[in-house]
């Protein structure tokens, strides 16, 4: 059974109060929470303030996911905010292992993304040293597109690293996640699946959230 985790950026912003309490209500085990800063990414979301909020009301494991250039001036932002984990960008990141070190020495849990273009291979030198891996299943900057199929190849492949070599990171996946695809992903090695627009565009979020972790 997957961990779910609630992408926030989905939500209704003008009632993300109203958001929480669903998540918080739900059997999801995570918060995700997308920052984006207009650089790395086209679109701006929202910022260590908004994550406070959001984190002052859960005791749930809070996702922050940095989709933005220059993460290292902004982790103890983020780590004061509430962060559980933060997770910067392979591509955003070019002293990458100086950026995992710098968020595990302040209390959290380090992840890494790779956009859908990147291959897994360039991981191999730090796999041992993160608490998870998110492949990316869309290109990142916007909620509500489609997943890439090819995702499932990546995924694949680093399932089959993580047995390999004993590691005990998460596989996360991020994009285009719904029910019909869901097992598709869980079956090629995710073990979080991050849900948007599938569950806060839902006529039913609460029962979105359910059917996804339902699914084997």
């Amino acid at each position: 059974m997957a961990i779910i985790a609630p992408s926030l950026l989905a939500a209704d912003f003008l009632h993300l109060g109203d958001a929480c309490i669903l998540v918080n209500e739900s059997p999801a085990e995570w918060f995700h929470l997308d920052v984006m800063d207009g650089r790395f990414v086209p679109n701006i979301s929202y910022g260590p303030s908004i994550v406070q909020s959001i984190c002052s009301t859960t005791d749930k494991f809070c996702d922050v996911h940095l989709m933005i250039e220059e993460p290292e001036k902004y982790v103890d932002d983020f780590k004061n905010a509430g962060a559980s984990q933060l997770t910067v960008h392979y591509e955003a990141c070019p002293h990458l292992h100086r950026n995992i070190q710098q968020i595990k020495n302040a209390g959290m849990k380090a992840g890494v993304a790779l956009n859908p273009h990147t291959p897994v291979h360039l991981l191999h030198d730090i796999l041992q040293d993160i608490d998870t891996v998110l492949i990316m299943s869309v290109n990142p900057g916007f909620g509500g597109q489609s997943f890439i199929h090819h995702t499932l190849e990546k995924l694949r492949e680093i399932s089959a690293l993580k047995k390999e070599n004993g590691y005990t990171f998460f596989i996360e996946v991020d994009g285009g996640i719904d029910l019909k695809n869901a097992a598709s992903v869980i079956e090629a090695g995710a073990e979080v699946l991050v849900a948007g627009s599938s569950v806060f565009k839902a006529a039913a979020p609460m029962e979105a959230i359910i059917g996804l972790q339902n699914i084997k």
